[in-house]
């Protein structure tokens, strides 16, 4: 290995995405010399913003809450505006009898019944939430009960109303963790609650999906790569990193890179994707062999006109019974200033119906999903200018959305490594994050941790 006096720059960062780039940012106002590689010919991440058929659309996450602080702040430094999702009108819920109805506020028009179940689940989860440091979520008083039991188990564990579980999983399930409920721990559930401020914060649609960034919510990225300028490097994957306490050696194809750390700024699947000589503990090995990405089609749909405001709906809908289980009207800011009088919405179609769906052809794939989207809005919705899926279960850094989670049992298991160096290897993303888990907040406060260590 290298010694201090050969080394490159003080940090070699793998991985442009929110979390690498604010870690190099960081490290760079404070006089240190980085170098960021990021195996792809773009920076961003799970952040993408395209335009198709002359529309911006926000191909990975988009939206700001106010308890994402550490967002803000960087918003704030950077110069970024925010505007508020169009949110005025009337709901949509479609019921397990398949019934349409109109809502206003947060109480889903549901039976009473089901809405005193659902009050009474929401309350539960955010009591466990509170509990919970969601850093440390294996030291909750009943981390090893919840880890062991899925979250669909304990779920009819606590009610027979089905909607009221059914609806009750969506907001994690479906919505969040972007798998089945079958296929997470009760406490990967609370730690999502826990993350976001409380279950009750999930739930609430005007305040999880409060504004969007004007421009796009890539232009985080795109902002602190500017600043960054040549240290960037793009199509650059890391093949190799050599490393012991001196230093490493960190080598892409036609290049090394040796510096006394690095920061490893990837989703834990990708990893593995690295050889690490001498290999990493077999603790670590065998904690990224028990996170997996989600998988979630997020659709964007660009019509003539927003039609749904016409007829007083906000264009939200959800359905835990629907193929789109959430719909948004995603409308841009600057489209009304610019004269355009097109609409766009986004849907979700989440796990198993994503797999469901992806066993179609394209043709089929767009019929069914135009075909739930009207059962929200009605015929019109049958005929967009536009349509796009978004491609992130076949983004070979990537291959999945949102974010990693743990399989059932194993968050008390391996968690307590989530954030453990080895040697002169730091690994943060969102993905291993507390406050902003799965979320571009918790990139950042993961990147900024990272840079301080």
């Amino acid at each position: 290995m290298a010694a201090t006096g050969e080394w490159d720059v003080d940090v070699v960062v793998v991985g442009a995405g929110v979390t690498g780039l604010t870690a190099a940012y960081r490290l760079h106002q404070h006089g240190r010399s980085v170098v960021v590689l990021e195996a792809r010919d773009r920076v961003g991440g799970r952040l993408l913003t395209e335009e198709r058929d002359g529309v911006r659309l926000e191909v990975g996450g988009q939206w700001v809450s106010p308890d994402q602080t550490a967002l803000l702040g960087l918003l704030d430094e950077l110069g970024l505006e925010t505007y508020e999702r169009y949110r005025a009108g009337a709901s949509l819920y479609i019921g397990r009898d398949g019934e349409r109805r109109q809502f206003t506020g947060d109480a889903m028009p549901v039976s009473e019944s089901t809405a005193r179940e659902m009050d009474r689940l929401t309350v539960e989860l955010d009591r466990l939430a509170a509990q919970m440091d969601p850093l440390s979520p294996w030291e909750h008083p009943d981390a090893e009960a919840l880890d062991r039991v899925t979250f669909a188990a304990w779920l009819e564990q606590q009610t027979d109303d089905v909607e009221a579980r059914d609806n009750i999983g969506l907001y994690i399930g479906p919505a969040m963790i972007t798998k089945p409920t079958h296929a997470f721990s009760a406490l990967t559930a609370v730690l999502m609650a826990s993350s976001a401020g409380g279950f009750s914060h999930l739930l609430d649609a005007d305040f999880i999906l409060d504004r969007r960034v004007a421009g796009g919510l890539q232009n985080v990225p795109l902002e602190l790569a500017a600043r960054l300028g040549d240290r960037v490097r793009l199509g650059s994957p890391v093949t190799r990193i050599a490393w012991d306490d001196a230093g490493v050696e960190v080598h892409t194809a036609d290049a090394v890179h040796r510096a006394g750390r690095a920061i490893l700024a990837v989703p834990p699947t990708l990893v593995s994707r690295v050889t690490f000589e001498p290999p990493l503990p077999a603790v670590h090995q065998q904690m990224r062999q028990h996170q997996s990405f989600g998988l979630v089609l997020k659709l964007h749909l660009t019509y003539a006109t927003p039609f749904w405001r016409d007829h007083g709906l906000s264009g939200t809908g959800f359905s835990p019974y629907e193929t789109v289980h959430e719909l948004y009207d995603n409308t841009n800011e600057d489209l009304a200033t610019a004269g355009d009088a097109r609409g766009t919405l986004v849907g979700f179609v989440s796990d198993v119906r994503a797999d469901e769906l992806l066993a179609l052809s394209a043709a089929e794939r767009r019929e069914q999903v135009l075909a739930s989207v009207a059962r929200y809005l009605g015929e019109q919705a049958l005929d967009p200018e536009a349509y796009y899926e978004s491609p992130w279960m076949a983004e070979e850094w990537t291959a999945g959305a949102y974010a990693t989670s743990f399989d059932v049992g194993s968050l008390t298991r391996y968690g307590p490594h989530l954030r453990e160096r080895v040697g002169p290897l730091a690994f943060a993303s969102s993905d291993v994050a507390g406050l902003g888990f799965q979320h571009v907040d918790g990139a950042i406060r993961m990147g900024e941790a990272a840079a301080e260590d």
